[in-house]
């Protein structure tokens, strides 16, 4: 009886507090969207990694273009893994209605690519890293759910411009070919789609969202080297968590 009694009173407290939240004043957000037009700051955890078409003769052995000598044995795979790093940035909004907005997230990236050749000789195994600092440009468009007290649900897609301001050039001047490394386009185009949620707090909105990116066209550069000369095109695959703060 006595257990039955605590399990009563345990169940009444649950459901007053369950009626006293569904009373509550649904909270500020600190004015983030009493106006059209907002601003905000975002981090990103981001990993990228390359989607890869090779030439139709890839796995003969790297040849050095200046003798024409076989540098290595013949490949048994190129592949790329991806890679973690991290992103700051900015966000300016706008709304076009009460559920769709614009929005534009210039971002700094600081995120490492790999590619990974595999040789019959495995002693030849060896990675060769892109190591750029990117500056991306988003222009997004966000469907928003209805809000329910201090939540809402979000989907968005859009495009990107990204712009390497970090490329290496002085590694490129390396003689020997087996370290030269693989370089890519300095700015490209990218197609992206996520989703997420808004939780609004009493000063400021939090938006955690994951959204994944691909790469438009080729951003290879087809150096006369290598380690570029069995791939025929690079596509940049990126997975991106961001928190948004408004």
């Amino acid at each position: 009886m006595i257990r039955n009694g605590y399990l009563t009173i345990i169940l009444l407290l649950f459901c007053s507090q369950f009626l006293l939240a569904q009373d509550m004043v649904p909270a500020w957000g600190g004015g983030a969207d009493q106006t059209d037009l907002s601003f905000g700051f975002t981090f990103s955890y981001v990993t990228n990694s390359y989607k890869i078409a090779k030439k139709v003769n890839w796995q003969a052995p790297l040849v050095d273009p200046a003798t024409g000598n076989s540098l290595t044995s013949p490949l048994t795979g190129i592949g790329s893994k991806s890679l973690p790093g991290f992103g700051i940035g900015f966000i300016t909004r706008y709304s076009l209605t009460d559920n769709l907005e614009v929005r534009v997230t210039p971002s700094l990236i600081f995120a490492d690519r790999e590619l990974s050749y595999t040789f019959t000789d495995p002693s030849q195994d060896m990675n060769k890293q892109v190591q750029p600092t990117v500056v991306d440009f988003p222009l997004s468009f966000k469907l928003k759910s209805d809000r329910v007290g201090n939540f809402r649900a979000y989907i968005l897609g859009g495009i990107k411009y990204s712009e390497q301001i970090g490329k290496g050039a002085a590694s490129d001047q390396n003689d020997d070919p087996l370290q030269k490394l693989v370089r890519n386009s300095s700015g490209y185009g990218s197609y992206e789609a996520g989703l997420g949620c808004d939780f609004y707090f009493e000063f400021f909105k939090l938006s955690p969202e994951i959204k994944i990116s691909n790469s438009l066209g080729n951003v290879l550069v087809q150096d006369n080297q290598p380690f570029s000369a069995p791939i025929s095109k690079l596509s940049l695959h990126t997975i991106m968590f961001s928190l948004y703060f408004e």
